[in-house]
């Protein structure tokens, strides 16, 4: 078994800034895959900060841009995982100040959404410590930095 990659790239900009796009989503995917062994599908939205502002002000009632969100499916409707949209914008900047690739930091956000589906949170620190462990592996075995090391 395994996880099945459903990309769909609504703003060009992506695959302008990010050559092998699709290899670096499914990457990501296998990494967290391969720690939790939640088989099934993930649809991958990749898109700008209009649409991640419309769908952050209607699922979350947060006005503005976000990230990453993460839309669980019904497990009635198994083997699909569920959603994840990630907005070009947030994470470009979001990388250009951390000071790391856009590469890695979209695959610390497939990573995170996939979690999330998964029924991960961090509301709570115990919550968070756990998931951000569980980001930390998977990054690692894509050769990819600690997130969390570098933020106070």
């Amino acid at each position: 078994m395994s996880v099945t990659l459903d990309l769909r790239v609504e703003a060009d900009e992506w695959t302008a800034h990010l050559p092998g796009l699709t290899e670096t989503c499914e990457h990501a995917l296998s990494a967290a895959f391969a720690l939790t062994s939640e088989a099934g599908e993930v649809a991958l939205l990749l898109t700008d900060d209009t649409e991640m502002h419309a769908l952050n002000r209607d699922w979350r009632n947060k006005d503005k841009p976000t990230d990453v969100l993460s839309f669980p499916a019904d497990p009635i409707e198994a083997p699909f995982l569920g959603d994840i949209a990630i907005g070009l914008g947030v994470a470009s900047r979001d990388a250009e100040t951390r000071g790391i690739t856009l590469a890695d930091h979209l695959s610390h956000l497939i990573i995170h959404g996939y979690l999330h589906l998964l029924g991960h949170d961090h509301m709570e620190d115990t919550e968070a410590r756990q998931m951000e462990t569980l980001e930390i592996r998977a990054l690692a075995t894509l050769g990819i930095a600690d997130p969390y090391s570098a933020q106070s």
